[in-house]
C-alpha cells in the first residue's frame, strides 16, 4: 500500500499569538482557529522570543504593548536573527508615527486597537501569511 502525502494546501498553519490580555488573547485565538490555525499564545516578550525562534509560525501576531513593554524590540530581534515569520502588530497607539515606527521595525501590517474580528479575519488571511517572507503590500492590503 502507497500513503500519499496530504497536499500543501492541507498544511495547519500555526499562529503565535503575544498578548498579555487574556480576554484579547481568547478572542484572537477563537478567530485564527476559525480560519484554520492552531494558535500559540505566549503573553511576555521573552516568550514570544523564544516561541519564534523553537516553533516556526506562519503568522505572528504581536500586541505592541506589553505590560508597558514596547515589544517592538522583539520584532527587530527577530529581523536581526533573520526570522521572516510574517508579523502584525496591533495596537492602540494609532497615529501615523506610530504605525510608521512598527513597519519599520519589521511589522508586516499594524491593526489598531480596537478591532474587528472581522479585520483580522482580512489581513490574516491565509494566502498572505502563509508566506515566508515580509508579505508585499499587495497581499497585506487585500489586492
Amino acid at each position: 500500500m502507497v500513503r500519499r502525502r496530504w497536499p500543501v494546501l492541507f498544511k495547519k498553519r500555526t499562529g503565535l499569538l503575544v498578548e498579555d490580555d487574556p480576554d484579547m488573547a481568547a478572542e484572537v485565538t477563537k478567530e485564527l482557529t476559525n480560519l484554520g490555525y492552531h494558535v500559540r499564545v505566549a503573553e511576555t516578550e521573552a516568550e514570544g522570543l523564544a516561541a519564534a525562534r523553537s516553533h516556526p509560525a506562519t503568522l505572528m501576531i504581536v500586541d505592541r504593548m506589553l505590560k508597558g513593554i514596547d515589544s517592538l524590540s522583539m520584532i527587530e530581534t527577530l529581523r536581526r536573527e533573520g526570522i521572516r515569520i510574517p508579523v502584525l502588530v496591533v495596537s492602540a497607539l494609532a497615529s501615523v508615527d506610530e504605525r510608521i515606527r512598527g513597519l519599520k521595525a519589521g511589522g508586516d501590517d499594524y491593526l489598531i486597537k480596537p478591532f474587528a474580528m472581522g479585520e483580522l479575519a482580512a489581513v490574516s488571511k491565509p494566502s498572505c501569511a502563509d508566506r515566508t517572507t515580509h508579505a508585499p503590500l499587495s497581499c497585506r492590503r487585500g489586492h
